[in-house]
């Protein structure tokens, strides 16, 4: 099976400190955090301002990556389903998607509103929402 490397650009400072503190949707409480870049990605960081809508590619470290099935929202009322048709962090690749509005930005940090990651989640991308298109 062919693999790929991926590395941090930046990781998550959050209230969040671990995986039952994390609403499951950002909608569902997820608080404002904290981006902080690496210094060698900075510059790849420049045009991001206050109000743009960026999402936010995370490396969900502290899943498991052997779940193929799960009960949707961890409720056993709800029909075991293949993870690729839920939002379950526990996945084969368990990379985290998160759409947020951006707050706040410094040197070296982007601060954003409603991100559900939790402290210390590794950010291996940023790119910027484009409507209308995909």
């Amino acid at each position: 099976m062919e693999s790929f490397c991926l590395s941090p650009v930046g990781y998550v400072r959050s209230g969040l400190q671990g995986r039952v503190d994390a609403p499951r949707q950002a909608r569902e409480g997820a608080p404002e955090a904290r981006i902080e870049i690496l210094p060698a990605f900075r510059e790849a960081a420049a045009e991001i301002g206050s109000g743009d809508e960026i999402w936010v590619l995370t490396w969900l470290h502290q899943s498991e990556r052997s779940t193929l099935r799960v009960h949707p929202r961890s409720d056993p009322r709800n029909p075991l389903t293949g993870v690729f048709a839920t939002r379950s962090p526990d996945r084969p690749n368990p990379i985290g998607l998160h759409r947020v509005r951006v707050t706040g930005v410094g040197e070296g940090w982007v601060q954003v509103e409603h991100l559900e990651a939790i402290d210390g989640t590794p950010v291996v991308d940023l790119k910027p929402v484009l409507e209308g298109g995909f």
